[in-house]
């Protein structure tokens, strides 16, 4: 390759670097799955708002790197992104760090530039692609998985929703897939993601370096994407369950979902429910009104929607919730931080969650003209 330039956007966990005529962007925290914390959204908001107006640059493509070998070298391929720094999430509330708040705007404000950018991005969905690593991936106009990819919106299991504009990629998923994979956050494979919309193109693993390094020697844009295509995995993009995922999922409420996956005896919708059980009665609730008021907006109009859902998560004043008594932190706390894996929901269980409790997740914190993204359209 030639033409090889550094960006000048550069902290450890992102590399970025222009090759020919594309940008590359390396996510370079392997030992935290790649998750994205708030230096790392900044620093990609930086790049890409500078390769924007970089007459010289064509293409942008992104991609998550595997923890370096025993000798030290660079292992250019693994999970994706694993979605937003939690831990720093659980940390920022104990605090009171204001940062806290920033990193959900500007997150989103990211995720907006991305699905609007005026150039090809060209997101290598290899590995794990949960929550975050969703919202800056889905926005792309390419987006390549592997028979290595596991992609999910599992925030359900952490009492917080599908954000990063989930509300609107979920819910343009066919039928009523969306509500399925928000309410469950269970993993799909590559031909699923193929199938629901949420990825293009199908590649082996073993074939990404190639793809990588060709994109970098390209001098016209479609040539180097045009060549991704012709060597991409074709087969049927297939997706099993779906009739059942409709019939389920198509209930007005969750109660109804619930109790109509109960009342069958078929072993994918004892598993079904067994994992709806597991997650959040509160946010179950929110989530499903969350897709279906998705469906009728834009991404902007998502993403300030979600945005005022995450404020209400944290600090749910019209619980009297805040902090650890939020059921986000408490989420947290028992993925991630106490490991114990035993939520303690509030309420616990799916029929003492009311339309009192849900219906102030979708009310703003904020008059319109001073809401964090009122600025997206």
């Amino acid at each position: 390759m030639t033409n090889k330039m550094p960006s000048k956007v550069q902290i450890p966990e992102i590399r970025c670097e222009v090759l020919g005529y594309t940008g590359f962007i390396s996510l370079n925290r392997p030992k935290a799955l790649n998750a994205l914390s708030l230096p790392m959204i900044r620093a990609l908001m930086a790049q890409l708002l500078a390769w924007k107006v970089d007459a010289t640059v064509k293409q942008v493509a992104i991609r998550g790197m595997s923890k370096p070998t025993a000798e030290g070298l660079d292992v250019p391929f693994g999970n994706f992104s694993a979605g937003g720094d939690i831990r720093f999430f659980h940390q920022a509330i104990q605090i009171g760090n204001p940062e806290l708040e920033d990193f959900f705007t500007e997150e989103y404000a990211l995720n907006h530039l991305i699905a609007n950018y005026p150039k090809p991005y060209i997101a290598f969905m290899d590995g794990l692609v949960f929550g975050g690593g969703m919202g800056i991936s889905q926005g792309a106009s390419h987006r390549i998985v592997t028979e290595r990819t596991k992609i999910a919106m599992p925030e359900t299991g952490i009492g917080l929703f599908p954000d990063v504009g989930g509300g609107y990629f979920l819910s343009r998923c066919p039928g009523f897939v969306g509500e399925y994979l928000a309410l469950t956050g269970v993993q799909i494979g590559a031909d699923e993601a193929i199938a629901y919309g949420l990825a293009d193109i199908k590649v082996s693993s073993d074939a990404l370096a190639a793809f990588w390094e060709s994109l970098g020697s390209q001098n016209v844009t479609e040539n180097a994407i045009n060549s991704i295509a012709a060597k991409a995995i074709n087969t049927p993009a297939t997706a099993e369950n779906n009739a059942k995922i409709d019939t389920y999922f198509s209930l007005a409420t969750v109660s109804q979902i619930i109790a109509a996956l109960e009342a069958s005896n078929q072993a994918w919708e004892l598993q079904t429910v067994a994992t709806l059980r597991s997650r959040s009665p509160l946010m179950l609730h929110v989530v499903l009104e969350q897709i279906r008021r998705g469906r009728h907006l834009n991404l902007a109009q998502n993403l300030q929607m979600e945005r005022g859902m995450v404020r209400h998560c944290f600090y749910t004043a019209h619980l009297g919730r805040f902090g650890n008594a939020s059921e986000t932190v408490e989420g947290i706390r028992a993925l991630a931080v106490d490991k114990d894996h035993a939520p303690r929901w509030n309420p616990s269980q799916i029929n003492e969650v009311t339309n009192d409790m849900v219906a102030p997740f979708f009310v703003s914190p904020w008059p319109d003209a001073a809401h964090p993204l009122a600025h997206l359209v």
